[in-house]
């Protein structure tokens, strides 16, 4: 990337004052890099204006920014800095000549994001962590090196029309749903709202765009009109997963089915769900020509983003615990997915729950049977913060407690070696400080 101020004040319509070359483009001033475009963008807590002088001494040639805020003489004034970003993105997606591949879903994105990378290999740029949104898409675009074999970017939604808007931007040649589950309702009021929310991104799709889908649900199925190639367990998919067996450490060993080749697999990560990711990101790579033998034999060396089923043994007296964060995210089928997986791991089970957040009027019902079912697998329940339900439905199994610091008080008096301890909710939560915490030392 090698663009000049001309050319990005006619990407944005905007006043260009001086002259500069970038080679890269940052919102961030404490990460911007020598010689880039720091675009000063407004987000919920901050305002990017505040931070123009920042990154200009951070070594940024250039800024764009609302009209009458420039700061150091040089840059581009627009009317909004957002909607520039999101243009820049979508003209340097025109660049882009490789497979795209955007993936969406209620729960699963960034992991299936990471998988795919690592299936494709050698030459894939992939989305950071999980920018998905409508900063995060252009910035994944805008970071794109020209060498780049084939681009995996993540989609989320803040409401309906919000990933049309974004697919417009990314323009995919294969698009992936990894599942339509009870994540977000706050915002789309019914798993119906959910399915249109998600299905934008398919709608994005091109004359020669596949799309990939669950085989399970029927309701994306029927929906399909461009090509389709379908992934999940049993013999019925196009990627099939079958001969599943989780052992003691919560990781899947199953056989991985395309069109007669097949190929065992042991997930490096922990989870029962891994093995529909896994699928999803091998059929992602079918769907791009990829040889199927070839990428489905690095899923067993695969990496994913931190804290989701991150899984240590924190020493304790002359054993261990068994420590799993999952607090990037939860929704009520992640959740139950996390239960399944850290109850097969032998030990005194404890689940530290935290709100799941986004549910809207069946917050109280949900949190109740996440609840119950943690009780009813063996799992001692503690619930830190504001708990809409876990308490009410675990019973007698459960506990409840303030904040963070009460949890892991609680925490490192009571556990005992041998103890498996989930910690799970949504990030708004915070409890990736009580997985910090307990990884800090027990003895």
């Amino acid at each position: 990337m090698r663009w000049d101020l001309d050319y990005i004040g006619r990407i944005c319509d905007g006043e260009v004052h001086g002259k500069a070359v970038v080679g890269s483009v940052g919102i961030d001033s404490r990460t911007v890099e020598p010689g880039s475009l720091f675009v000063a963008v407004r987000g919920e807590r901050h305002d990017g204006h505040d931070f123009t002088t920042a990154a200009r001494a951070a070594g940024a040639a250039a800024a764009i920014t609302e009209i009458g805020r420039l700061v150091g003489g040089i840059g581009v004034e627009v009317t909004d800095t957002l909607e520039a970003l999101r243009a820049l993105g979508a003209a340097r997606r025109g660049e882009i000549d490789c497979p795209v591949i955007g993936v969406t879903g209620s729960s699963g994105k960034t992991t299936t994001k990471d998988l795919i990378a690592s299936v494709l290999g050698p030459g894939t740029h992939a989305s950071p962590r999980s920018f998905n949104n409508e900063f995060g898409v252009p910035l994944t675009l805008l970071s794109a090196p020209d060498e780049a074999t084939v681009l995996v970017v993540e989609v989320g939604s803040r409401g309906s029309g919000h990933i049309a808007r974004l697919g417009s931007v990314i323009r995919p040649d294969v698009a992936v749903i990894t599942n339509v589950g009870r994540a977000h309702l706050e915002k789309f009021g019914s798993i119906a709202g959910v399915i249109d929310a998600k299905w934008e991104l398919i709608d994005t799709l091109g004359d020669h765009g596949v799309a990939v889908l669950p085989a399970d649900d029927d309701r994306l199925l029927a929906r399909a009109t461009s090509a389709v190639i379908t992934f999940g367990e049993g013999s019925g998919p196009d990627v099939a997963a079958t001969d599943v067996a989780i052992d003691e450490t919560g990781r899947a060993t199953f056989t991985l089915r395309v069109a007669g080749e097949a190929v065992r697999l042991r997930m490096p990560l922990p989870g029962r769900h891994q093995t529909a990711n896994a699928a999803a990101a091998v059929a992602s790579a079918v769907a791009i020509g990829r040889p199927f033998t070839e990428v489905a034999g690095r899923l067993e060396d695969a990496k994913v983003s931190p804290w989701r089923m991150e899984m240590a043994s924190v020493p304790l007296g002359d054993g261990a615990i068994v420590l799993i964060n999952d607090a990037y995210n939860a929704n009520p089928d992640s959740m139950a997915s996390a239960l399944a997986t850290a109850i097969a791991i032998p030990g005194r089970h404890i689940a530290v729950l935290g709100k799941m957040h986004e549910l809207g009027e069946y917050e109280a019902e949900a949190h109740r049977e996440m609840g119950a079912l943690a009780a009813s697998l063996g799992f001692a329940v503690l619930a830190v913060g504001d708990d809409p339900g876990f308490a009410a439905g675990a019973g007698e199994a459960a506990t409840s407690v303030a904040d963070v610091s009460a949890a892991l008080e609680q925490l490192r008096a009571t556990v005992v070696p041998g103890d498996v301890v989930l910690v799970k909710a949504s990030r708004a939560a915070g409890l990736e400080a009580i997985a910090s915490g307990l990884e800090g030392g027990l003895s």
